[in-house]
């Protein structure tokens, strides 16, 4: 759809440059390509990178990204050369561990819809007959991998939207942004401003200097990355390769040895060998000056000097995998200049604070096409056919863009690139960033913290082991592998046991709570939500935000408070940044609607209270009604406990009676002290983030961003009880929901696994009459019913009753489709007309809350 709107990228790298194609192809043509370095080579990271794309990626996200990068590049060809060499890709291990991760991978593989095999260490040597057989154990191949010829396909892709119509800047550098009511209007450089109604950055490394233009923090760090070349080997010298373009002249598969942090590819008859396994290099993009108007192979910013020292491991790990490599030497080698962050994830998307500024940064080679195919859909139609809520910018917490904590963080994940690392694992640090006013507490009760966010959130406490020996039978907790017992204790049994028995506490304090107010408010949240919102303060709605296209973008809890006051309960920051933007969009279309949107999550704190004594333990600290016709289920107010002012949300996330119970920061302690001495008479425990994920699960309850995301609509993803389809105002989304398929080709089912022990953990690949057919979202053990559960996204014909299959580590494990919920279908627990149980009281724990 052509558009008369003025576009400037700012990059002529791999993504800018790929940005203005995908732009082109959907009609675009009013756009300016502005580089400061030369255009045949404009030195930044696409000048001197090896290439290699690995398609394969714990994310679905990142891996569907270099997938479509991949292809592309394959279809980019002049004078009968592509841009992609197709030798395939190969990873090998050479300890067990590494063995077993490979299994894990061909999983992620299969789950994404990539081709991969394993193989054995006899078929490693004849596929790569230069490795050392004494060393390989065994590898994974994939055979759509390859090399990426970035720099050419960067110059093919500026000769061809340079035909049409893109217009190409090059040795300008940007030296501001202008900006007038809160829009940008130019890019300014030393010839002039050039003017634009939407600006992307694609300046890499730089990003983070041209953030700073807009005040907008951009969590990258620049590192060094070493990569050497090594002299021609005996056996390939005078080699005949079909090409003389780098990248064709390989004929063998780019090879990774994740156990020594490094990777190999061929350059004719030499080798290229990157390393990771060195100490971090930051370097601060401003100190690498502009890029000078001669660049050549080896006289670039990015290309900083090799420092040899730091590849000594590399070339003594390098000889014993490929010994070929003994009658070589290092003949040319650099420190590659690289962005990296804090999650290790692109950063793209709208800038929150500026309206038309966009940027597409700390983006590798391997998913360049893809990001820019992505950012193109955003700019056209408003959404990416993949969700790409990971890479936006808007994911980090503010703690989260502190030049100390992107620091810290972006080396760590440079040191870290190629470990097997737990989904579980937390950050070794920075730690203890953010903490509920209960930490104190909950460290004399031996909580075993991970951390989300910034937050430290106890998963279970070392005080209740003594509980597992009164645990019934059939609440015994199974015995788990290796794996699945990292980051787990079996005390997370006992802590649901109380729970759906007693009475349990949760800090509830690192979830998202954000005021919506002003007049209007009711007007920007009907306007944004899929629910018709009740009219009366006092009541709380679940209800979802949708994109156009009625893909998922958030599920949220909005509780009216007052009349023009709101509270939104949410998942992720980027709820708050999308309501936060929306709010100033119509603060300025109309002012009669005026609004504000509030955080207030680090100045409050939360405790949910759940379970069938809940009651009984409020009635110790409360006089206020908490009745269910005091305090009817999703009803909130404002009341007291011990004294304090508390707002009461009647709403559970593990599906048993109870309440949040929300406070200023400043009395959170003593909300938690005076509600564990009423609770000590009827058995009250703190329980942790292990229990309460097994119990949602247990009730079907859903993570926006794990089990559904904008890929999925609320049909699919079984929320559409959240979709009022008869609300008279018009909301976003309700267009395209309405064009969706009234019977989904897929959907996110429940799944219970046969044996009742073998654990799943989520992204495992889901087989149908030996077909893979989905993949696992989130799994957990579920107390309650005694056995493993799981959610996946299968076909629409796949239905209760049939049985499948997920693979863990290479193992089968079989699963039947159930009906869900598998807790409370009627939802009678979330009331109280049933007797309280006693049983539970009479354990003789001694508490120590």
């Amino acid at each position: 759809m052509a558009t008369s709107q003025r576009v400037v990228i700012i990059g002529a790298g791999i993504v800018g440059v790929n940005l203005a194609d995908e732009l082109v192809s959907r009609g675009w043509r009013n756009i300016t390509v502005v580089e400061q370095g030369p255009l045949n080579m404009p030195g930044g990271s696409t000048s001197h990178a090896p290439g290699l794309v690995f398609q394969t990626n714990p994310s679905k996200t990142m891996t569907r990204l270099a997938k479509y990068t991949m292809e592309k590049l394959l279809s980019i060809k002049k004078d009968g050369q592509g841009c992609f060499n197709q030798v395939g890709g190969l990873e090998v291990a050479t300890t067990p561990e590494r063995l077993e991760e490979l299994k894990r991978r061909h999983g992620y593989a299969s789950s994404w819809g990539i081709e991969a095999r394993l193989i054995s260490g006899e078929e490693c040597i004849q596929m790569y007959p230069l490795l050392n057989k004494e060393t390989v154990l065994g590898g994974l191949h994939i055979p759509t991998d390859g090399l990426a010829l970035a720099a050419r396909a960067t110059q093919l892709l500026i000769e061809r939207t340079g035909e049409a119509g893109v217009r190409y800047l090059g040795n300008t550098p940007v030296t501001d942004i202008e900006r007038s009511n809160g829009r940008v209007t130019g890019v300014v450089t030393p010839s002039g401003c050039v003017p634009a109604d939407i600006i992307v950055s694609c300046a890499g490394f730089w990003g983070v200097e041209i953030g700073a233009m807009v005040g907008l923090q951009v969590p990258l760090l620049p590192l060094a990355h070493q990569y050497a070349k090594t002299t021609a080997l005996p056996g390939l010298r005078g080699r005949e390769v079909n090409s003389r373009i780098n990248g064709m002249n390989a004929t063998l598969p780019i090879l990774r040895h994740q156990d020594q942090d490094l990777y190999y590819r061929e350059h004719g008859d030499q080798y290229g060998i990157g390393f990771y396994g060195h100490r971090p290099m930051p370097v601060v993009a401003g100190s690498l000056g502009l890029t000078p108007e001669h660049v050549d192979e080896k006289n670039m910013p990015s290309r900083l000097d090799f420092t040899s020292r730091d590849f000594e491991i590399a070339w003594n790990e390098s000889q014993k995998l490929l010994p070929a490599l003994k009658d070589t030497h290092i003949a040319d080698g650099f420190n590659g200049v690289f962005s990296f962050t804090p999650d290790g994830g692109p950063i793209i998307g709208r800038a929150p604070n500026l309206e038309g500024f966009y940027i597409a940064e700390a983006v590798w080679v391997t998913h360049s096409a893809g990001i820019a195919r992505a950012v193109a859909q955003i700019l056209t139609t408003g959404r990416s056919e993949i969700d790409v809520g990971e890479c936006d910018i808007l994911r980090f917490e503010e703690i989260q863009l502190s030049r100390e904590y992107v620091s810290e963080t972006s080396q760590q994940n440079f040191v870290e690139i190629y470990d097997i690392i737990h989904p579980l694992a937390p950050k070794i640090s920075p730690r203890n960033l953010r903490i509920s006013p209960f930490n104190v507490r909950q460290r004399e009760l031996g909580a075993y913290f991970l951390e989300v966010g910034g937050w430290e959130r106890p998963f279970w406490y070392e005080a209740n082991a003594e509980l597992l020996q009164y645990l019934p039978a059939k609440w015994q907790p199974v015995q788990r592998d290796a794996w699945s017992a990292q980051h787990y204790s079996p005390i997370a049994a006992a802590e649901a046991w109380k729970t759906r028995n007693a009475v349990a506490m949760y800090d509830m304090t690192a979830f998202h709570r954000f005021e919506v107010s002003g007049p209007g408010a009711l007007h920007l949240l009907k306007r944004l939500t899929t629910s018709s919102l009740r009219d009366e303060p006092g009541s709380i709605t679940y209800t979802l935000l949708l994109d156009d296209e009625a893909g998922i973008r958030g599920d949220i809890f909005i509780s009216r408070i007052e009349d023009e006051l709101f509270q939104i309960g949410a998942n992720s920051a980027t709820e708050f940044h999308y309501l936060a933007c929306e709010a100033r969009f119509q603060r300025q279309q109309s002012p009669s609607q005026w609004v504000q949107v509030r955080e207030i999550t680090g100045g409050t704190c939360s405790i949910g209270l759940w379970g069938p004594r809940a009651r009984d333990v409020i009635a110790g600290v409360s006089t206020d009604d908490f009745s269910n016709k005091g305090l009817p289920y999703f009803g909130v107010k404002k009341v007291h406990i011990a004294g304090i002012p508390v707002l009461a949300f009647r709403k559970s996330y593990v599906g048993e009676l109870g309440w949040e119970l929300q406070t200023s920061a400043e009395f959170g302690l003593r909300l938690w002290d005076a509600i564990a001495q009423a609770g000590k008479l009827h058995g009250i425990i703190a329980a942790g983030r292990a229990a309460l994920n097994s119990l949602r699960l247990e009730k079907g309850y859903r993570t926006y961003g794990a089990d559904m995301g904008t890929e999925h609509d609320p049909l699919e993803a079984g929320v559409i009880a959240a979709v009022d389809l008869k609300k008279q105002e018009d909301f976003v989304g309700k267009t395209g929901l309405s064009r969706r398929p009234k019977t989904p080709a897929r959907r996110l089912q429940c799944l219970a696994v046969n044996d009742g022990q073998s654990m799943l953990l989520g992204k495992e690949p889901v087989f149908y009459k030996g077909e893979v057919v989905g993949y696992i979202t989130t799994a957990a053990f579920g107390f309650t019913v005694g056995r493993p559960i799981a959610y996946a996204w299968l076909p629409g014909s796949v239905g209760v009753g049939e049985s499948v299959e997920a693979e863990y580590f290479g193992r089968r494990v079989a699963a039947t489709v159930v009906r869900e919920p598998l807790y409370d279908p009627e939802g009678n627990r979330l009331l109280d007309d049933r007797p309280p149980l006693q049983a539970v009281i009479q354990t003789p724990l001694k508490s120590r809350l």
